[in-house]
């Protein structure tokens, strides 16, 4: 059951054209009301980002994570099909697996039941004197699974569109680049002070690249960066300035997609990065990195290392200023704001994406 926050105004939620539109309130990035409001309205509620289908090849391949501050597990099964269930145990609520692993079956840490890798359960030690217990009633807990383009989604609620829906467009928008052909290569994680959506709000504007990534305007030619706004998603593209390649090659733009509510795909020549914004408190949350390449030689890993290095300088700068973004949202000089509409149309798209959400929160 979603619980509506008593402080939230209704005039707040209402949607006005983005040249008299207001940011929204700093309660909803400061107040941790807001912050369990968000894994309930959001998280609980829209496609959530996993893994590569690559960490899932094998039978038995275990991939853990969270999704709206709920453990959660996909698995690989006997019959090659991939599963998706919240990582409990039903018998006191023990995780069956607290990190990415293989194995033929699933077995929780805490008192060891054991379920097959389909969710049914299999093995009770010590019940053998317990009444009216039928082990076809203590199932794992499914969860709604698809892919796209190699990677895994998972939705706790199951009440969303198709998967596919949520990206439509994107292919034909980055051909000929091909993403599912690109192999994975590494995961980094953040730990970063801010709310997540301040770590949205930040990463859809290209406003504030001349004063934070004084590198970065060297790589992409920002008198070009174009931001448009979609369904579900916003695109920015830039051209790469002439003579760079940092990333192996200058033979198209960069795109960068992000897609409601937490997702971003990073797409230059050779390269794709996604990242999926966590929230872990009402002022922290974790970003998740993973970079795939369209090459597999030595030369090209060396490349990779090089690409990371310069990606870990943008995300600290990126950390750093959304840190600086919380404090001041959380002080007494700051309420509300208003957009650039020449710069800042794509972060009012996610905070109208975000009213929208919390509107058919509270209606529920």
């Amino acid at each position: 059951m979603i619980t509506p926050i008593t402080p939230i105004g209704m005039q707040d939620l209402e949607i006005v054209p983005l040249e008299r539109a207001e940011t929204i309130p700093s309660q909803w990035y400061t107040d941790p009301a807001f912050h369990v409001f968000d894994l309930q309205a959001v998280f609980s509620n829209t496609w959530q980002h996993l893994s590569p289908v690559s960490k899932l090849q094998n039978i038995g391949d275990q991939v853990v994570g969270m999704v709206g501050g709920n453990p959660v597990l996909a698995v690989k099964g006997q019959d090659g099909n991939l599963r998706a269930f919240y990582n409990v145990c039903r018998h006191r609520g023990g995780p069956l697996a607290t990190k990415d692993c293989q194995s033929k079956i699933l077995q929780c840490k805490y008192h060891g039941w054991t379920y097959l890798l389909d969710g049914s359960l299999r093995g009770t030690p010590k019940f053998d004197r317990t009444e009216l217990f039928d082990k076809k009633d203590f199932g794992l807990v499914p969860i709604r699974l698809a892919t796209w383009e190699n990677l895994v989604f998972l939705h706790l609620s199951g009440e969303e569109p198709p998967l596919e829906g949520l990206f439509e467009g994107i292919r034909e928008t980055i051909a000929p680049v091909n993403l599912s052909s690109m192999k994975f290569f590494k995961r980094v994680d953040y730990d970063v002070e801010c709310n997540w959506k301040v770590y949205v709000d930040n990463y859809l504007e290209g406003y504030h690249l001349p004063y934070v990534h004084p590198e970065l305007c060297n790589l992409l030619d920002y008198q070009n960066y174009r931001t448009e706004t979609f369904r579900y998603y916003s695109l920015q593209h830039s051209p790469i300035q002439q003579g760079q390649a940092l990333y192996g090659s200058t033979d198209g733009p960069a795109y960068y997609f992000f897609v409601w509510p937490n997702f971003m795909l990073n797409i230059l020549p050779g390269r794709l990065q996604t990242n999926v914004v966590i929230p872990t408190a009402s002022n922290r949350c974790m970003v998740r990195f993973e970079y795939y390449y369209d090459a597999e030689s030595r030369q090209a890993h060396a490349e990779a290392e090089k690409d990371i290095e310069y990606s870990n300088r943008v995300q600290q700068e990126d950390a750093e200023i959304c840190a600086h973004v919380q404090r001041g949202l959380e002080s007494r000089a700051y309420d509300k704001g208003r957009f650039s509409p020449e710069m800042e149309n794509g972060v009012y798209h996610f905070q109208c994406l975000l009213k929208q959400a919390y509107r058919d929160a509270i209606a529920r």
